[in-house]
């Protein structure tokens, strides 16, 4: 583990001298004509902007997205915004004994206990043909890809085992639903939460950071998942052609609108609770993450979220005095 200061802990004008993942870099013209280096640099914690102003060539023309970085420097605040200005920067060399895995943000939640949780779910499905379905898809190479991909580049459960986590929120969400619902298919929910977000195995790319494929820009995790559940089923005698329809339905229709990305909108009663416990899970998970990484900014509000299309309320009822709870409860 790297014994340095995180830097969500940093604070205007705070000096670093940090080993760091460099997830972006290109050149750019400043107004005046000067070029400068601009870079997006993180550790576990967060991703900040980062630029140099001098005698980056060398530099530059080694380094890449993937990197990891030795850099000094200090941080600085543009538009309220904290950033950080390096000085020096070097890539880290063999001797420096730093790995990946130091600088990518992991689930909180104990591995172990989601896999377990996972795999009792799929014990549960009693449908024989999407048993097998779920078995052909989960061979051993894919569940290690699942188990460790992120849901998401940046916005929600954007970490490692992210999707793990996220997929086991919205099973639990279902599961409750069904309890409210006795109408759903209990097993065809379930299946197309644990298969709606399965292309993204194919779809982002977690070893140098978090980033798109080729093969995720070009064609989405959500065909993706569903050539998958096309391919295999073909293989399982017999497979009812309405459950693969239905299944299918829920995971092309599970971003709720077309404008989202989804080729068909939720027409079925499992395919419009999947579609509110993707929302529920994603958006819950995305608005803590942001709030908490700005908590101490001693501001009232975040930054303008885009993906939110607001700012978020940034006080806690917690943090209210004793006096004033009492009133509340």
């Amino acid at each position: 583990m790297l014994n340095q200061t995180k830097l969500n802990q940093l604070k205007n004008q705070d000096k670093l001298e940090h080993f760091l993942l460099m997830t972006s870099i290109s050149l750019k013209s400043a107004k005046t004509g000067k070029n400068f280096l601009d870079m997006e640099l993180r550790d576990d914690t967060v991703s900040l902007n980062a630029k140099m102003w001098n005698g980056f060539e060398n530099f530059a023309g080694n380094a890449k997205p993937g990197s990891i970085v030795k850099v000094l420097g200090s941080v600085d605040e543009f538009n309220n915004q904290l950033q950080i200005k390096v000085e020096k920067i070097r890539i880290a060399d063999k001797n420096d004994k730093i790995a990946i895995d130091d600088f990518l943000p992991k689930s909180k939640r104990d591995f172990a206990e989601m896999e377990s949780e996972f795999k009792t779910i799929l014990n549960s499905i009693k449908s024989k043909y999407l048993t097998q379905l779920l078995k052909n898809i989960f061979t051993e190479e894919n569940f290690n890809k699942y188990k460790k991909v992120p849901a998401g580049k940046s916005w929600h459960h954007a970490y490692i085992s992210g999707l793990l986590e996220h997929t086991l929120e919205i099973i639990k969400i279902c599961e409750l639903m069904c309890k409210f619902h006795s109408e759903a298919n209990r097993d065809l929910l379930l299946t197309g939460a644990i298969l709606h977000d399965f292309g993204k195995i194919e779809e982002l790319d977690f070893t140098t950071g978090f980033d798109y494929t080729d093969k995720g820009k070009l064609i989405g995790h959500i065909v993706i998942a569903a050539n998958i559940i096309e391919n295999e089923s073909k293989k399982i005698e017999n497979f009812p052609e309405e459950l693969k329809n239905q299944l299918l339905h829920i995971v092309l229709s599970h971003q709720g609108k077309l404008e989202f990305a989804s080729p068909v909108i939720p027409k079925t009663l499992e395919a419009i609770i999947l579609y509110h416990a993707d929302e529920l899970s994603a958006k819950a998970n995305a608005y803590k993450n942001a709030i908490l990484s700005e908590k101490r900014s001693g501001n009232s509000w975040t930054k303008y979220l885009p993906l939110a299309e607001t700012s978020l309320y940034l006080k806690d009822v917690n943090d209210l005095n004793d006096e004033f709870k009492e009133t509340l409860f």
